[in-house]
């Protein structure tokens, strides 16, 4: 099993090259999560082509405690005149949003590892929790469902209610296909996080996967709809199939397609499986954003 005290995150996520464009997202913003570590630097600086590689060994030692945000000064004046960045090789650490420690030049790699030790400190343990979670989400993007599962249930060894290590358990349960499993993780969750977000969404992930097991052939389906458009079975199935054979923005606009035919057919049924799929995504995911503004110009014409 993977112990949480090694690296979880993949250097690249832990160390980036940032610009003026990516500045609030890649270190205000990912500071109020996980302290990150700026070096201001420029390819013409001796001190900082010494410095930059300590303090990037340094940050992968911390094991996802803290991040590091590379700045080059020559091409990113403007953030270094804002943080009023005089000479070079200058760092910054950030957290909740704001500048809370620094120094200048170069310094021994024992006051490196003590600047970067006392700013993982800022985040606490739940910043290294944060970070497996992080890798766990990546590893079963991937694939990787077994080390997945490992390192969710990690996770919950440390913090039992940690609700997006808990909802990721329940998504490798069912990428595995072990939905019954799936439920009784489900079923066993703490009262806390019973009803939180993470949670709620592996309970329409695993209604879906339910449906998906039963779902029609594809293409005996699509057949039954052309021939005759107004079977209302015949779609609502298909939009299953759809979903099961992972073309979820077809079959959004099939159940969409549904409603504006009948909306109260089967008890609203289209309106109710578009909400299970809504809520088994992610709520920024393209297919959610436009499924809700076409439900709702549908629902208000």
């Amino acid at each position: 099993m993977l112990e949480l005290g090694q690296n979880t995150a993949p250097t690249a996520d832990l160390i980036k090259d940032v610009s003026e464009t990516d500045f609030m997202a890649e270190v205000v913003e990912a500071s109020k999560e996980v302290p990150v570590i700026v070096d201001f630097w420029a390819p013409w600086c001796g001190p900082c082509k010494t410095l930059g590689p300590a303090l990037e060994a340094a940050v992968t030692k911390a094991g996802g405690k803290v991040r590091m945000a590379k700045v080059n000064v020559d091409e990113n004046q403007q953030i270094a005149g804002q943080l009023r960045v005089q000479s070079i090789p200058t760092v910054y650490a950030f957290w909740q949003g704001q500048p809370v420690d620094g120094f200048q030049g170069a310094v021994p790699g024992s006051e490196i590892d003590a600047f970067v030790a006392r700013t993982a400190e800022l985040g606490g343990e739940d910043a290294g929790l944060a970070e497996a979670v992080e890798a766990a989400e990546t590893m079963l993007a991937d694939g990787d469902v077994d080390d997945a599962a490992q390192t969710f249930a990690a996770v919950l060894e440390e913090e039992p209610e940690n609700a997006d290590a808990y909802g990721g358990l329940v998504r490798c349960h069912i990428a595995l296909g072990e939905l019954d499993q799936a439920e009784a993780v489900l079923n066993g969750a703490p009262a806390a996080i019973a009803r939180s977000a993470p949670l709620d969404a592996a309970h329409a992930q695993l209604e879906l996967a339910r449906q998906a097991a039963n779902s029609g052939p594809l293409d005996e389906l699509k057949a039954a709809v052309a021939t005759d458009p107004a079977d209302h079975q015949a779609r609502f199935d298909l939009a299953q199939a759809l979903y099961a054979a992972g073309e979820v923005q077809e079959a959004v606009d099939e159940l969409l397609d549904l409603f504006r035919r009948d909306r109260e057919w089967n008890e609203g049924a289209a309106k109710t499986q578009l909400f299970t799929i809504f809520d088994a995504l992610k709520p920024n995911d393209p297919v959610v954003l436009h499924g809700r503004r076409k439900l709702s110009s549908l629902i208000f014409a």
